[in-house]
């Protein structure tokens, strides 16, 4: 049964069809991003691991049978599987013994580390990352220029897109949080709070099983919030810690990182290392990023008008709320995200690269004024690139029209966007 204002999400598409081939689906992704609702919708029996007494028991049927643990009408969920691990290898075994074909499916919002796990599952169990909402997913993108379309080769028409900057700072602050949509504003920002005060509490220590120092945690999560968007080394990171006072040795700062990792709330853009022809040095800096923006805006407390009154803090956080709608976008054609930098300052905010190896370049910006400048820097990467031309060039904008530039180079607003 669908829920009551449920809305569609795009990685529906991905279930259906690893489904059809694999004997069972893993959804992973952060917290409160709609894992378990989604996955509900190709479930026949619902087993909630994240509640205490379904733990309980569950872990106590693991000690007796596999037959009690894998009881019930299949597809079966297990939501929160890694709360009891034993399920993954009873699963595995079940898919050896009876070849299923969509017979599971696993919700994560945690990779905990040392997990009694015997076997990967490799080519019986494939898994699927998701992400909080895009703007086309949460309604608030017109959706009249398709992102897929435009790697086909298919050109766009001029068309408006209805969104403001002060709609652009809100969807920032609120983030892609399904459960926060139909809220008031005011009970939107309470919703990334409390994920992030939960995160700090709790989860940071449960995923590692190692108690972790509150106020350091916080520190480090406002240090990233700061530094969202950019190329800053971790180095400087962690010296940030130590400037305000936080005497943290870099192993335990690693094991830190690694933690808001593995709770997919940190999600840094890699660097495209392109097999080109050049005299410039590739740089291969991972940019800061979170998997959504509202969890910086959580962590340094801001909001929609604080946004609008420091431009260039916006600009770095429109570039975040960009790149995680574009990444939900490319991963519906099996593309990955990166960004480009070179040693003659060449920077491209956004690389997308499928796996035919067809790719395309994207630069983020916030008005008309930089938009020459953003063609400039496109043209001059698409000439370094002269054996595998890019698909397309686009200027992903906050401004009201989408068109093609003389150029070709594509100008598109983020709330005219789809997948």
């Amino acid at each position: 049964m669908i829920p009551v204002n449920y809305r569609k999400r795009l990685i529906e598409k991905d279930i259906e069809e690893k489904m059809r081939y694999s004997g069972a689906v893993v959804l992973e992704g952060p917290k409160w991003c709609g894992k378990s609702t989604t996955a509900e919708l190709f479930s026949k029996t619902i087993i909630k691991l994240q509640n205490p007494i379904t733990k309980k028991q569950y872990q106590t049927l693991a000690t007796i049978s596999k037959d009690e643990v894998l009881q019930g009408d299949k597809p079966i969920l297990f939501d929160e599987w890694q709360e009891v691990p034993e399920i993954w290898d009873f699963i595995r075994l079940d898919i050896d013994e009876n070849r299923y074909k969509g017979a599971y499916i696993l919700t994560g919002s945690t990779k905990k580390q040392n997990l009694p796990v015997s076997h990967t599952g490799t080519g019986r169990i494939n898994t699927i990352y998701m992400r909080p909402m895009s703007l086309f997913e949460s309604g608030n993108s017109s959706g009249l220029v398709s992102f897929s379309a435009l790697f086909r080769g298919e050109t766009i028409k001029p068309v408006k897109s209805s969104i403001s900057i002060t709609d652009i700072a809100q969807y920032i602050c609120r983030g892609g949080w399904p459960e926060s949509i139909d809220l008031d504003f005011n009970d939107q920002l309470l919703v990334a709070r409390d994920l992030l005060e939960g995160i700090i509490k709790n989860d940071v220590d449960e995923v590692d099983g190692v108690k972790k120092n509150k106020e350091k945690i916080r520190k480090l999560i406002r240090s990233y919030a700061r530094n969202i968007s950019t190329l800053v080394t971790n180095k400087t990171i962690y010296q940030d810690q130590n400037n305000e006072g936080l005497l943290l040795d870099y192993k335990t700062f690693d094991s830190y990182v690694n933690a808001l990792q593995r709770l997919f709330i940190i999600e840094n853009v890699k660097a495209w290392s392109p097999k080109i022809r050049s005299s410039y040095t590739i740089r291969t800096s991972d940019k800061k990023q979170f998997v959504d923006p509202s969890i910086a805006v959580a962590a340094l407390g801001l909001s929609v008008d604080k946004l609008k009154h420091d431009f260039n803090t916006f600009g770095f956080f429109f570039e975040s709320i960009c790149t995680r709608d574009i990444r939900i976008y490319a991963q519906m054609i099996n593309g990955e995200v990166y960004h480009y930098l070179d040693s003659s300052g060449l920077e491209i905010d956004l690389v997308v690269e499928l796996h035919d190896a067809r790719w395309a370049a994207i630069e983020v910006k916030m008005g008309e004024n930089e938009v020459e400048k953003a063609a400039s820097n496109l043209k001059k990467l698409a000439h370094l690139n002269e054996k595998n031309q890019p698909t397309f060039l686009m200027i992903l904008t906050n401004t009201q029209m989408a068109y093609q530039r003389q150029d070709g180079i594509f100008v598109v607003p983020v709330g005219c966007l789809k997948d």
